[in-house]
């Protein structure tokens, strides 16, 4: 199967949707060294043209039409302008010098679980800007359309429109494609466009258009087989000089009036405009888009695995279709989605300049690192780029009005899985989660929460992927990660091994009110307890801890090994409190605490285990919030094997000293930004 690679390192492929709802994915490569040379093309002359001559036939069309550009003009002009790379924290960016790939897709569109999949698999690679948010859905919202992708399906026909003004040439793919060569081979057909040619397509492969499939079958009008959109090559600089609006709004407007709607969406509005103008197409050989739809002659376009370009699953079975050599397709399709994303990430060689200087920046940033210092890896993890993809699966939730609502926040990694449907269970509020997986465990994990009815009747658990690079589990990268995706007031910051109290997203709802947390600055502690038993009967109520308590069933957390992470919270005192209480930060204070969305984020420097939280925690104190134990809440910490990270920590002396020396290296940077108040971080005795 791998044969159709030939054994190339660039196996570049834009592998979308995996369910595949479709979204619309417009991928293009702009660069010097891919450039098509003018070809002479004037617009179609309006005295003979057969379109402009149905414009006549229907003046009552064309004015409906220039009240629809009127409409629209500021929204054009607003779309019209070049997109934006994010600079959200959680974004990070990867740039190299050469060709430039870029996505854009419709926001809509990436709204299903399935179809968000899909836009981000093309945006792995961090050089790869966010989606752009398209608005012009109004465009086309008037086409009645039968087609299982709705209005998205539709969206291809206002490309001229939504993509940059100065954008010449745009590769259109549908979302359910894969690459099976490097598409850099697909640009350099444009070189083969002649006259007037501005579309390039592939010849449909199903009978559809010949209307012959059924009894009564009426397709919209086609030349010959008619043409398929899953994969478009587009001159968009010369689409504009024909007027391509007022062509694809004409043709519409009039087949309408007999076929009353859509059937395949764009491809029939396409293909009705084709009929008329035959010219405009420059037919592509079949192999870029080999299409897996029902009653197909796919097989024609191939002979040999090495024959195949571009594998279009444009059936709506999608991987279930049915075709003679299906499986093959399938396994190359998931071979694709465990590939090692970082490898192929290495072998783009082109990302968009808008990030070139800052990647400068990282290369000098590293170039200033000494290689010969013992704690080098440590020092380098900090800077690492990594592939994210945030919202993995469908995310939907809307804060309550009353500012008060709260995110639960944590990361885990694949040992750490099986912890999520008791969070679930424990905590009804919303959730993010970032989570350290390779591509296949990304595809694992797709297939677990497909699987499980407890997370799939969660539309408000934000799961967002890190990719793994590097030798180190980047656990305050994954912190702020997923920090930076809560859209609520306020978070509570805890570890994915926990399980918190039932009804604890409620009660810390009221104790924003209660304690005037909108303006105070406080961190609000949950006290922390653990139990050694697999099997636990959870206790309901606080006076149900305090007995499992007494009988040695829970214990306060790391009591037997680290007691100077919670002993601030004064156990003691906490047994008998009614009312919230302050108590002091400490060395090595390490709680787990609400907080304002806007705190502090986790200090990078600190990764795999010891002194993450405990920095974190001393810069709340540092910047002035206030401890405050809550007497009725608390949280559990469930058993499980030791991480990788703690068996390195205890067993190599190196990653002790270099823990140390980082820690020493923090505290100086405190004192530096705090000043005098952060004198005591320097003072203390730390013994972590």
């Amino acid at each position: 199967m791998l044969g159709m690679c030939r054994g190339r390192r660039k196996f570049v492929a834009a592998s979308l949707a995996l369910i595949f709802i479709p979204a619309l994915t417009w991928l293009y490569l702009s660069s010097a060294n891919f450039t098509v040379k003018p070809l002479p093309l004037s617009p179609l002359d309006p005295q003979s043209s057969v379109l402009i001559g149905a414009a006549a036939e229907h003046q009552d069309l064309a004015l409906r039409l220039r009240d629809v550009e009127e409409h629209n003009h500021a929204l054009r002009r607003e779309i019209s302008l070049p997109p934006r790379v994010p600079t959200h924290s959680s974004h990070h960016s990867n740039s190299r010098q050469g060709n430039q790939l870029h996505t854009h897709s419709t926001e809509e569109g990436t709204g299903d679980s399935e179809a968000k999949k899909g836009a981000a698999s093309g945006n792995s690679s961090d050089c790869v800007p966010q989606p752009v948010v398209n608005k012009c859905e109004s465009e086309v919202s008037w086409i009645p359309n039968k087609h299982y992708s709705g209005i998205y399906g539709l969206m291809k026909l206002v490309l001229t429109k939504t993509l940059p003004s100065d954008l010449q040439k745009v590769i259109v793919l549908d979302t359910d494609i894969t690459f099976a060569t490097d598409i850099a081979e697909l640009w350099v057909v444009f070189h083969k466009f002649k006259g007037q040619q501005v579309l390039g397509l592939v010849e449909n492969q199903s009978d559809w258009y010949l209307g012959n499939l059924w009894k009564n079958h009426r397709p919209w009008p086609a030349l010959g087989r008619g043409f398929n959109t899953g994969v478009i090559l587009l001159l968009l600089d010369r689409l504009r000089k024909l007027k391509w609006e007022q062509m694809w709004r004409l043709t519409a407007e009039r087949e309408l009036m007999s076929m009353l709607s859509t059937s395949l969406a764009d491809q029939d509005i396409f293909n009705a405009v084709i009929k008329q103008n035959p010219f405009l197409v420059h037919q592509l050989p079949c192999f870029w888009n080999v299409q897996l739809s029902d009653h197909t002659r796919s097989e024609k376009c191939y002979k040999d695995v090495s024959d195949l370009k571009v594998i279009h699953w444009n059936s709506p079975k999608k991987l279930r279709v049915k075709n003679k050599h299906v499986e093959f397709f399938r396994n190359l399709y998931l071979t694709f989605l465990e590939y090692d994303g970082n490898l192929l990430r290495r072998e783009l060689f082109g990302c968009p300049s808008e990030t070139d200087h800052n990647s400068e920046n990282l290369q000098k940033t590293l170039s200033e690192l000494d290689e010969d210092d013992p704690c080098y890896e440590f020092r380098r993890e900090r800077f690492t780029v990594h592939r994210t993809h945030v919202y993995f699966l469908h995310y939907e939730y809307e804060p309550a009005l009353d500012n008060t609502d709260v995110t639960l926040v944590a990361q885990l990694s694949m040992d750490r899985l099986q912890m999520l449907e008791a969070i679930c269970k424990h905590w009804e509020g919303p959730i993010s989660l970032a989570l350290y997986l390779s591509d296949a465990e990304a595809q694992q994990f797709l297939r677990y929460a497909q699987g499980s009815e407890v997370l799939m009747s969660r539309s408000n658990v934000g799961y967002h992927i890190v990719y793994k690079e590097g030798q180190f589990y980047p656990v305050n990268l994954l912190r702020n990660v997923a920090m930076g995706q809560v859209n609520t007031p306020y978070m509570f910051l805890s570890d994915i091994d926990f399980l918190p109290m039932y009804g604890l997203y409620e009660y810390l709802r009221k104790s924003v009110v209660q304690l005037d947390m909108g303006n105070t600055k406080k961190a609000l502690v949950v006290p922390a307890f653990e139990t050694l038993r697999y099997r636990l009967s959870f206790p309901k109520s606080k006076a149900e801890l305090l007995s499992q308590l007494d009988m040695g069933t829970l214990f306060t957390f790391r009591y037997h090994v680290w007691t100077k992470g919670h002993a601030p919270t004064d156990f003691a005192k906490w047994r008998t409190a009614t009312t919230p209480y302050r108590v002091q930060w400490e060395a090595d204070f390490e709680p787990y605490v609400m907080v304002r969305r806007e705190s502090p984020e986790y200090d990078r420097r600190f990764v795999g285990f010891g002194w993450n939280k405990v920095a974190h925690i001393m810069e709340l104190d540092a910047q002035e919030y206030e401890f405050v134990v809550l007497p009725n809440a608390y949280m559990i910490h469930m058993p499980h094997a030791p991480s990788f990270d703690i068996t390195k920590f205890r067993s190599n002396k190196q990653y002790r000293a270099c823990l140390k020396t980082l820690k020493e290296e923090f505290q100086q940077n405190m004192s530096r930004r705090y000043g005098f108040a952060a004198l005591k971080y320097m003072t203390v005795d730390n013994n972590s």
